[in-house]
Formats: structure tokens, sequence, C-alpha cells
């Protein structure tokens, strides 16, 4: 593969916001979708009904991981020992 078809990567300082991004997407469209199939079942207006669930329960996860994720670091840290003991 040649140099010119390589993807370029973001900086390793952006894995810090890139991590709960990606993690909030992913888990906000899969529990939304449960959510909204389980309340309505398969109901013609599903897709949009979802993607309305999703937008809105995204909007509240994504900050909420940026503040809770220290949190979670620190009381997993207390949990398990460090890497290579």
């Amino acid at each position: 593969m040649t140099t010119r078809n390589r993807r370029r990567k973001l900086p390793a300082r952006y894995a810090a916001i890139l991590s709960p991004l990606v993690l909030s997407l992913l888990m906000t469209f899969i529990v939304s979708f449960i959510s909204t199939l389980k309340s309505l079942g398969f109901h013609p207006g599903l897709p949009t009904i979802w993607m309305t669930a999703w937008g809105l329960s995204w909007l509240v996860a994504f900050p909420t991981l940026l503040l809770v994720l220290p949190m979670v670091r620190r009381i997993v840290g207390a949990l398990c020992e460090r890497a290579g003991r």
C-alpha cells in the first residue's frame, strides 16, 4: 500500500473525546431501538420515531459520558490491578 492510499488518523490527543463519542453513538443507537421497538412493536412509523428517540438519547448520553468517565476510570482503577503486575 502506498503512502497516498493510507488514511490520515487523528492525533492521539483526540482519543479522550473520540472514545465517549463512539461509545455514546453505538450504545444509544442500540438501546433506543430496543426500547422503541418494545414500546411500539413493528409500527409503520418506527424508523422515524426511533431516530428521534436516538437523537434525544445521544444528546443526553454524550455529555453524561464526558462527565462520568473520569469517575468510572477511578472506580475501575480501585477495583483492578494495573497491567503488567
